[in-house]
């Protein structure tokens, strides 16, 4: 079943099930990977994998953080996964914020129009090779627009990927795949409905008019705001739901992005307010970074003991690391993002701080890796379960959004409702 035709099914299954908001997890890490297929086999629900260009490119752009994988290498890891653990189930592989200057390094540079359109439409024709299932068409950042990016400047800019896509696709023959596109803007503020509606009217009518197929997804901007390990915006169910509506009259999900660490209650609400989907991301890695951490802490504990014979130096070696990576600045909040590395070092509590929120950076870096092995190995030749630990830590994380967005048991609903049809 491709993504097309699963969110065809979707009003059918939430018929039989109740409405489910479908989870889009970004994927941190190989432990995030397996914990998350792992989980989806055992309650029953389809996988959105979304991948910036941050996380997953091609090595031309130098790569992902994600263990250096370009989108080829990203594929083939989450089928041998799969594979590996007998999963059965539904997973889509999904661009997140693809485009122009979509990589830090595009903005910084303040590369010109022409270069970082090509440079995005670069990255989606590789997407589209390695089997990619949706593409999310983001053309709201540019580094020489003040605040937001006119809605005229988005919509050609949409419109234009978009056809040079599907001119791509077709000729090398290749499957269908769903769109997502979107204005939102990460600040915390809320989209209008009135521009809203306006955006998806002008862009189904320029899409039809030259043939091209209309999104499955549209991004709004309900209120989610993430910093340090907080949401920190001002979440709106009155404008979730006018959104949610909205883009249902246009046969559209409403997507929803920065989903991480909103309290319970609005968690429980989304299916309530009809949010079609929900993007998570940075709290997985910050869970997983506090797995390791708390099993760092344990392996000094029985080093001191005699019962671990060695020790790693991964505690020490990962927080100078995720210090230096300087990609902990986009989660801090006022004078703090523009500290030096040496006065962040310097100041121990800080320190711990970004390591938290910014762990996930380094698990496969050149300094980190091996310490993280040497550890978790050190802890299993003690009999303690690490790297179970850490599944199962992931896995809780993961399953407080799955109860919550009663997606228990939808991949069978889907199934069953793509038959009947």
């Amino acid at each position: 079943m491709n993504i097309i035709q699963m969110v065809h099914a979707l009003p059918k299954a939430r018929e039989m099930g109740g409405f489910s908001t479908l989870l889009g997890i970004g994927p941190m890490s190989p432990m995030l990977l397996q914990a998350t297929l792992e989980l989806s086999k055992e309650q029953d629900f389809p996988i959105l994998f979304i991948a910036s260009r941050n996380q997953i490119d091609i090595q031309e752009f130098g790569g992902g953080y994600v263990s250096g994988w370009d989108q080829k290498q990203f594929c083939q890891a989450i089928a041998d996964m799969a594979r590996k653990i007998d999963y059965d189930g539904l997973y889509y592989v999904c661009r997140d914020h693809g485009g122009p200057w979509q990589r830090d390094e595009e903005r910084r540079a303040a590369l010109p129009e022409e270069e970082a359109m090509a440079r995005g439409l670069k990255s989606y024709l590789a997407d589209l090779d390695a089997g990619f299932d949706l593409l999310h068409i983001d053309p709201t950042k540019d580094p020489h627009i003040k605040g937001t990016v006119p809605m005229d400047i988005v919509l050609r800019r949409t419109v234009e990927l978009i056809e040079a896509v599907e001119k791509y696709r077709l000729e090398k023959n290749l499957p269908p795949i769903g769109y997502e596109v979107g204005t939102e803007e990460t600040n915390g503020g809320l989209t209008g409905t009135k521009e809203f509606a306006e955006f998806i009217e002008r862009l189904c009518k320029m899409l039809t008019e030259k043939g091209l197929p209309t999104p499955n997804f549209i991004v709004g901007q309900t209120g989610t705001l993430t910093r340090l390990t907080e949401n920190i915006g001002h979440y709106s169910t009155e404008n979730a739901q006018l959104l949610a509506s909205v883009a249902a009259k246009y046969g559209m999900e409403l997507k929803e992005h920065n989903g991480d660490y909103l309290p319970d209650r609005l968690l429980l609400m989304h299916p309530a307010l009809k949010v079609g989907s929900s993007n998570v991301a940075p709290e997985f890695g910050v869970d997983e970074t506090r797995a390791y951490v708390t099993l760092a802490k344990l392996e000094a504990e029985l080093f001191e003991k005699g019962i671990v014979p060695q020790k790693s130096n991964l505690f020490e070696v990962m927080r100078k690391t995720a210090v230096e990576t300087n990609r902990w600045r986009k989660w801090m909040v006022g004078e703090q993002a523009e500290l030096t590395v040496e006065q962040v070092l310097a100041d121990e509590e800080l320190a711990n701080l970004i390591l938290d929120i910014s762990g996930h950076y380094t698990y496969e870096s050149e300094a980190v890796a091996p310490e993280l092995k040497k550890m978790l190995d050190n802890l299993e030749a003690a009999n303690v379960p690490a790297r179970r630990f850490v599944l199962d830590k992931i896995k809780r994380s993961i399953g407080k959004y799955v109860s919550a967005y009663n997606l228990r048991g939808l991949t069978s609903r889907l199934r069953a409702c793509a038959e009947e049809k």
